[in-house]
């Protein structure tokens, strides 16, 4: 009698659980297309889609088990809308054949970084990580370096490029920088306004093409973990700095956007910090009409970030369609709070 009553208790709970996780899938579904305030809240917490696909995983067997079809057609219907709405691939790539034109000389390696200030401020370790990621970038010697919160006293250990690009010089703004071995035609500055997030871009001529590259730094949450987060001030607290910083991102990707499509350069490698997920509509507008290097040719979970020990990726190169993506590669060196990816491009004739 005592089991029955607790697996009947367990069912309703669950089945709650099951119609909850449906609505909450179907109103971020539907969030993924949207560009206005209410999609925010449903953008950031996209961050938990592969959670959600395995609790509906559990939940469709476990129901299939007890034979409670409706309830296995509600967690199937949450799996389908998952996996419409985001591939598999956007999530874990195998990409296990390697591409023999690696080493064309003709080809661009692009390397993307944030770097948060190269530890100027010691945040992390005993100080000698801005000295590593010198290193580091040393011994990578791209052909185009896209750091995104960089320091212009620090950046002088790095190699001796013979071009570089930085955001133009103001207090409140974060600062990015685009080092290139090619010549740099033009270069420009996108003032996010109301922010101190910022992107530059430059056009480069590598032979006979000119190539554009942007580097963004999309609006961050600066959020600061902490074991009082069920604060009740302080859960609305966050909850509103999320909504805010959804908002201006989606703002500065249509800004980018606009930027983009008033160019009349066709090859354009996008690169940066979007400070938010492939489940995002920020990065679906981004990433619309290009090709992510990492679902082309890389391989794993592609993180470039670690929220509290989970895998993100949520910093990109991505290649307009004039590009071959011969290699992406994601580095597992714990230098900032962000891990560096790089890409070969090859031009196509």
């Amino acid at each position: 009698m005592i089991y029955v009553l607790l697996k009947t208790g367990l069912h309703k709970i669950l089945n709650i659980g099951t119609i909850l996780l449906l609505l909450f899938i179907l109103a971020q579904s539907f969030s993924v297309n949207q560009f206005k305030n209410w999609a925010s809240f449903f953008t950031f917490f996209g961050l938990l889609i592969p959670y959600l696909g395995v609790a509906l995983l559990f939940l469709a067997f476990y129901w299939l088990y007890f034979k409670k079809m409706v309830s296995v057609f509600f967690a199937g219907l949450g799996i389908a809308l998952l996996l419409y709405n985001y591939p598999f691939p956007v999530l874990f790539q195998f990409n296990y054949k390697i591409k023999q034109s690696n080493k064309n000389l003709n080809s661009l390696s692009v390397l993307s970084f944030n770097v948060r200030g190269f530890n100027r401020y010691n945040w992390k370790g005993d100080g000698s990580e801005g000295d590593e990621i010198s290193l580091f970038l040393n011994e990578e010697f791209p052909d185009v370096l896209s750091i995104q919160e960089h320091s212009r006293i620090k950046y002088k250990q790095l190699k001796n490029y013979k071009f570089k690009s930085e955001t133009p010089y103001i207090s409140n703004w974060s600062t990015q920088a685009i080092f290139s071995k090619y010549p740099i035609l033009n270069e420009g500055s996108l003032d996010f306004p109301n922010t101190s997030n910022n992107a530059i871009f430059v056009d480069i001529l590598k032979g006979n093409d000119t190539i554009r590259i942007y580097n963004i730094h999309l609006q961050s949450y600066v959020i600061v973990p902490s074991k009082k987060i069920i604060d009740k001030n302080r859960i609305k607290s966050t909850l509103k700095k999320v909504a805010y910083a959804t908002y201006k991102q989606l703002e500065q990707a249509t800004f980018i956007k606009a930027h983009i499509k008033e160019s009349k350069i066709k090859n354009i490698v996008i690169t940066g910090d979007f400070n938010n997920t492939q489940y995002s509509n920020i990065y679906r507008s981004l990433s619309e009409g290009f090709k992510d290097t990492y679902i082309e040719a890389g391989t794993g979970f592609g993180r470039t970030y670690s929220l509290k020990g989970l895998p993100m990726r949520i910093d990109y190169i991505l290649a307009s369609p004039q590009f071959e993506v011969l290699s992406h590669t994601n580095y597992d060196v714990d230098y900032s709070d962000h891990y560096p990816v790089k890409a070969t491009l090859l031009l196509k004739d």
